[in-house]
């Protein structure tokens, strides 16, 4: 790729370039829920509309969120504002989130048929305004990512009826009774490809599968409920949208990362915050691009500790096409002074 190339990339959509394939001098920046708590004006409009669920279902309210950390950061990404169990609730569960307690779904199919449930995915309308409606609000530059759920961390929420330290109820399940548990990831995987399709339709540019349970899996498991139902999901959207690039993002993987990105045929592949960027580079395919992979409590110490992390991860990905993200989510009581530090750091201001 030539100089001319490079500064024509970066003129453009430095993010979706760099999901495409370039590396650039500046990797991109986003980070995953950039649009949230930390924020004062998240904070502000969730007093006046009520709890998570309705600002996720008010397009108007939910696209004024995902403009917040555009507006104030000039991130190069911008990621929708919704929920992964937004899929679940679409199946036919019923969806709330208590204070403090975090999501909660029923009837919970540990002890429920998946078809007890009567799909609802109308339900969903909501998002696909949303995205409608931030489309042209976007800066030229800005990537719009949309995004899901993969199988089997959705699945652990549908089966358990919320979440819980180690899967254990819907491992249980995947080993007892195979057969009904890759029904329930069937549905899963394919009421996803026509969720993520319909975002993309509304103006989405890329998605990423956010699979926050990965690393329970033993290997085996792993193959069979992250991997095979992934690269279903991936298969069937690049045969509807060839050209949107898929991040996947398996937290907790470790040692399967290698074989996650080889197998699943997604574009790029997010870090959580316990890989060593230096080994990720040097064992995951050459040229793909990577995200991540500051720890989200490095950013809340901020100071020498951070500027020191975010050395190590552009250090180590230099070669490569990388864009700069957390590990995880940003934290609510992370401080503004520390993500403004953490943008010039990495844009080298």
């Amino acid at each position: 790729m030539g100089a001319d190339t490079l500064t024509d990339l970066r003129s453009a959509k430095p993010l979706l370039d760099t999901l495409n394939g370039a590396k650039l001098p500046v990797p991109p920046i986003w980070l995953m829920r950039q649009a949230g708590r930390y924020l004062p004006e998240y904070r502000a409009l969730r007093e006046t509309k009520g709890g998570f669920l309705e600002l996720a279902t008010d397009p108007q309210a939910a696209a004024e969120i995902t403009l917040q950390p555009i507006r104030r950061f000039a991130m190069d990404g911008a990621i929708l504002f919704s929920d992964i169990l937004m899929v679940p609730w679409a199946l036919g569960q019923d969806l709330r989130f208590e204070t403090g307690e975090g999501p909660r779904l029923s009837p919970a199919l540990v002890d429920h048929a998946l078809d007890a449930l009567e799909a609802a995915p109308a339900r969903l309308d909501a998002v696909y305004e949303t995205v409608r409606r931030v489309k042209p609000q976007l800066p030229r530059e800005t990537t719009f990512l949309g995004f899901a759920g993969s199988p089997w961390t959705v699945a652990t929420y549908m089966v358990a009826g919320q979440g819980s330290r180690d899967q254990g109820e819907t491992r249980r399940l995947a080993y007892r009774d195979p057969a009904a548990f890759g029904a329930i990831i069937e549905a899963i995987a394919a009421t996803t490809v026509a969720y993520l399709s319909r975002q993309i339709e509304a103006g989405v540019e890329a998605v990423q599968l956010f699979d926050s349970w990965a690393g329970s899996l033993s290997p085996g498991q792993f193959d069979r409920w992250v991997i095979a139902p992934t690269a279903r999901i991936v298969a069937d959207l690049k045969a509807r949208h060839p050209h949107v690039p898929v991040i996947g993002f398996p937290k907790g993987a470790g040692g399967k990362l290698s074989a996650y990105a080889r197998q699943t045929g997604i574009d790029a592949i997010g870090l959580d915050e316990t890989v060593d960027p230096a080994w990720a580079h040097a064992v995951l395919p050459a040229g793909l691009p990577v995200q991540g992979n500051l720890d989200p409590l490095a950013l809340i110490a901020g100071g020498d500790a951070l500027d020191r992390a975010v050395d190590r991860i552009l250090d180590a990905f230099v070669e490569r096409p990388h864009i700069f993200n957390l590990g995880h989510g940003i934290l609510p009581d992370t401080p503004i002074a520390h993500v403004e530090r953490l943008l010039a750091r990495v844009r080298g201001e």
